[in-house]
């Protein structure tokens, strides 16, 4: 058994071989060579070739590679206003939260309950209403983990319900100076 494999490997070679000389001299009779080795083959023999010279001889760059490039995340900037006034400009790929990006750059927004709209501790203030305005309308549930953040203001959202696209591109958000976190302070409110 191992021979014949081995038999059959050295005929793909050598068709592979073939096939491509073939198609580089005579170009415009490549169908008429296709045709032949088609005849005198196997239907697996001819397919396996055709599919090992087009992966070996390619010449032009493969479709992953140009997926990967036109694909690259479009980022915007965004800066953080800290409690204490310092300010950190971080980019931020478009489609990402304002919490997930605040904990990829080590900017102190708490986020207790992990963006599932239980808590107010990712509380941020969108410093610009020009800003405040390009997004989009909070939920009712938003709204109401917003009624217990600590300092709310008109512009106030949740970094997780704030969603990085083109238009937000030098937005500037507050930390507020305190987060209320009712689970750990043994108060969780109750569900409407």
């Amino acid at each position: 058994m191992l021979s014949r494999i081995s038999r059959l490997g050295a005929r793909l070679l050598r068709e592979a071989r073939t096939e491509t000389i073939a198609g580089n001299l005579h170009s415009s009779r490549g169908s008429l060579y296709q045709a032949h080795v088609s005849r005198h083959s196997t239907p697996l023999v001819s397919s396996t070739v055709l599919s090992l010279r087009n992966r070996l001889f390619s010449t032009g760059t493969s479709s992953g590679d140009q997926d990967e490039s036109s694909q690259e995340k479009e980022k915007i900037t965004v800066t953080f206003v800290n409690k204490d006034g310092s300010e950190q400009t971080i980019s931020v790929p478009v489609g990402m939260s304002m919490l997930e990006a605040a904990h990829e750059n080590d900017i102190e927004l708490e986020g207790a309950c992990e963006g599932s709209l239980a808590c107010s501790t990712c509380h941020v203030i969108v410093m610009d209403v020009n800003y405040y305005n390009k997004l989009e309308e909070p939920t009712d549930e938003e709204n109401d983990m917003l009624d217990l953040a600590f300092g709310l203001t008109e512009t106030s959202r949740l970094g997780c319900q704030v969603i990085a696209k083109p238009e937000l591109d030098g937005m500037r958000l507050a930390l507020p100076a305190a987060t209320r976190n009712f689970a750990v302070d043994g108060y969780v409110p109750k569900p409407h």
